[in-house]
């Protein structure tokens, strides 16, 4: 049976390696041992702020229509309580565009909402 040289198939796993933990510092970026643990909890926390991105914005979205609300005279829960009595379908990313980019059409789905 003949000799099986891995030269090709380690560089290749390690410069995979150099290749994700670029800009990473200590020794992070160069041991092997060190690359593999930190990119071990970089994918963790890829993978946790992914789903934890989306309520950061829904929160970020729910502060703006509140802060436009409070400008028509309204708090964000009698906004939110009026729209959904008067069957008014907006969604809250949808309400939060429309409070930063055209306050007048806001005033008006609020005063629908009163």
């Amino acid at each position: 049976m003949p000799r099986v040289k891995r030269g090709v198939i380690a560089n290749k796993r390690k410069h995979n390696l150099r290749k994700h933990t670029k800009g990473f510092r200590h020794g992070r970026n160069s041991k092997i041992t060190r690359m593999k643990e930190a990119l071990s909890h970089a994918f963790a926390y890829m993978f946790a702020h992914r789903r934890k991105k989306k309520s950061d914005f829904r929160t970020l979205w729910n502060t703006q229509i509140n802060a436009a609300s409070r400008e028509n005279g309204l708090s964000y829960s009698v906004l939110i309580a009026g729209l959904k009595k008067n069957n008014i379908a907006l969604n809250r990313k949808i309400l939060s565009e429309i409070a930063q980019e055209n306050p007048q059409t806001f005033s008006k789905i609020a005063a629908k909402a009163k």
